[in-house]
């Protein structure tokens, strides 16, 4: 069952760490993480898809600006299984968004918009929210 959760009015800087704690469905398709300024302006959309939209197992990064999908980034490292319980770590570094996956392994996705604050986080799809802790 897909579930999303938004957080606005955030106000996080440079240097915070997001940590996501969820769990993953056994019959998973898809789930996002979405950080931005708001809906139509994301600086990391980060999107994880199991099997969805003919994509097996690859991680798409991209932003959105004014609702427009920029260019996107395709990972095929694929440490999630669904069942599990996995933690994402997102760090807002400036110029970048640096990932840590489950497996220790980190990817970086260049902060498009130029954003200096993140105001927004959603996460949604197959991804149940256990918790979350800014540092």
């Amino acid at each position: 069952m897909a579930r999303e959760i938004v957080a606005t009015n955030l106000d996080l800087h440079t240097g915070v760490c997001i940590k996501l704690l969820g769990d993953i469905p056994p019959a998973a398709e898809h789930f996002r993480v979405d950080l931005g300024k708001d809906y139509l302006n994301i600086g990391l959309h980060f999107n994880a898809r199991f099997c969805h939209l003919n994509e097996n197992k690859t991680i798409i990064c991209n932003s959105i600006k004014g609702g427009v999908l920029g260019n996107e980034r395709r990972v095929k490292r694929f440490p999630f299984v669904p069942g599990n319980r996995v933690e994402i770590c997102i760090t807002f570094e400036g110029k970048n968004f640096k990932v840590k996956l489950p497996d220790g392994y980190e990817l970086t996705f260049p902060n498009h918009l130029n954003l200096e604050t993140i105001n927004f986080l959603s996460t949604s799809g197959d991804f149940k929210l256990r918790t979350m802790n800014i540092n």
